[in-house]
């Protein structure tokens, strides 16, 4: 996962970039400020891989900002004046949005932000955690979600488990008959979950594909829960099923 801050002094620009941030995979909002002193002060402590940046902001101007913070992340502009691009490039930008910024040119920007960081530090995009496996072991076919409390935690077998909503800080599990809360996100629980069966297809939703009863159009259906496939999702989730309609 990628860690991003968004840096504004509107609170709507940066409201605009963590929904685009929640859409992508890769990407993880670690926190949005309107106050570039708190975003430097995030990044010198090393919780951002890559930040959103306005330029015109009244306590510090982006450019300061890079200044600043040199080489500790990668940065996208992100503004209105497209007469500081030259400037910007000058400070090895990934990149220079135009607000208002499409969702289609937000994720051609942060793709090539992905590239960059893997050719740089390939460490620095880690696969998701897996479970270590003595040699010979069979896989686990279970995980263990955390409870209500600190020390409390559910055994949760995979093949008990429907779909996942994710909603803001924690997440719905849903099983036959039962439904889990626990706090943690989506993109967390995605990287832990085997794959197949489970399949995130919406920036809200993971499913199991095991217990999909119908695929129709940008819905899926498990038992009378219809769920929608997400924009960002839907390509790569249908050619599966497709691939799978082939076997």
């Amino acid at each position: 996962m990628i860690r991003c801050i968004a840096v504004d002094d509107e609170a709507y620009a940066t409201n605009i970039i963590a929904d685009y941030v929640s859409k992508v995979p890769f990407l993880e909002l670690a926190g949005k400020t309107t106050s570039p002193i708190e975003a430097i002060n995030w990044v010198q402590e090393g919780k951002a891989d890559l930040v959103f940046l306005d330029i015109q902001m009244p306590e510090l101007t982006g450019i300061q900002f890079l200044k600043i913070c040199g080489n500790k992340c990668k940065v996208i502009l992100t503004t209105a004046y497209p007469e500081f691009a030259l400037e910007g490039y000058e400070h090895d930008v990934v990149d220079y949005l135009l607000k208002p910024i499409p969702f289609d040119r937000f994720l051609k920007a942060v793709t090539k932000a992905k590239s960059i960081i893997q050719q740089q530090d390939p460490a620095a995009m880690p696969v998701a955690q897996e479970t270590i496996v003595q040699p010979g072991a069979p896989a686990p076919d279970y995980m263990f979600v955390k409870g209500e409390s600190k020390n409390k935690f559910l055994k949760v077998a995979y093949n008990d488990i429907l779909y996942v909503e994710g909603l803001k800080n924690y997440i719905s599990m849903y099983l036959p008959g039962q439904r889990l809360v626990t706090y943690q996100s989506l993109t967390e629980l995605n990287g832990q979950l085997p794959q197949p069966p489970f399949y995130r297809v919406h920036r809200s939703y993971i499913i199991s594909i095991d217990k999909v009863s119908m695929v129709d159009g940008n819905t899926v259906y498990i038992g009378d829960k219809a769920i929608p496939i997400g924009e960002t999702y839907r390509d790569s989730f249908l050619n599966m099923i497709r691939e799978r309609n082939n076997v």
